[in-house]
């Protein structure tokens, strides 16, 4: 997506708080929605979120979070028929919407009749979560182990960085862009960021947004 989004984050555990975060880091505008208040009281202390400590299942609290006005929503909580019920509640405001819901591998086939995008409990860090939310716009490599991110990015027209070689972009420290999509040579200094090419960009934590403003704008 190349504009920036309006997200909801049903659950914040292990992988909703990390799906928070990254959303966030690329500049998203994101609301979680958890019933523990612990757990809306970490997200808070971290003021990447607006915070809806109650149940994502109770339509009168996901109007609260704001879904008639998102542009997806990630139920992503450890309980499949409660990821299930929040997609399915989402489409009832906004038909349009896309859902994306952490389920059980086994009931994958029957779900994916109800919800846009499925990630599973064994695989399904923040990381694989982002990037069904994000659909597209920027791939996060889900392998990729510790802090560091290698994402593919998009670059969109209009965009600080288009149309300009490297050497004339001035990319935060902690940037490394690798290559093109079609992997047939590295990057370089006169490497021109071409709009609508996607480039495999290395991050470090903290410089995401930044990155991804200078390419997507």
């Amino acid at each position: 997506m190349s504009r920036k989004i309006n997200a909801v984050v049903a659950g914040a555990g292990r992988v909703g708080f990390e799906a928070v975060k990254r959303l966030r880091g690329y500049g998203h505008d994101v609301t979680v929605v958890e019933p523990d208040q612990q757990r809306c009281d970490a997200v808070a202390d971290e003021y990447v979120a607006t915070v809806i400590c109650g149940d994502a299942s109770d339509p009168d609290v996901l109007e609260q979070a704001g879904i008639e006005n998102a542009d997806v929503v990630g139920a992503l909580t450890g309980d499949s028929g409660v990821n299930l019920a929040v997609c399915v509640l989402a489409r009832e405001f906004d038909e349009e919407i896309r859902t994306v819901a952490r389920i059980d591998a086994n009931s994958q086939e029957r779900y994916g009749e109800f919800v846009d995008e499925v990630v599973f409990p064994e695989r399904a860090g923040g990381r694989a979560a982002t990037n069904e939310m994000l659909a597209g716009g920027v791939e996060t490599l889900e392998d990729v182990t510790g802090d560091l991110d290698i994402t593919m990015v998009r670059v969109e027209e209009g965009a600080p960085a288009a149309n300009r070689a490297l050497s004339d972009v001035r990319f935060p420290a902690g940037t490394l862009v690798i290559s093109n999509d079609d992997g047939q040579r590295i990057a370089g200094p006169d490497t021109t960021l071409e709009p609508g090419r996607r480039y495999i960009v290395a991050v470090e934590p903290g410089v995401a947004d930044e990155v991804v403003n200078l390419l997507r704008g």
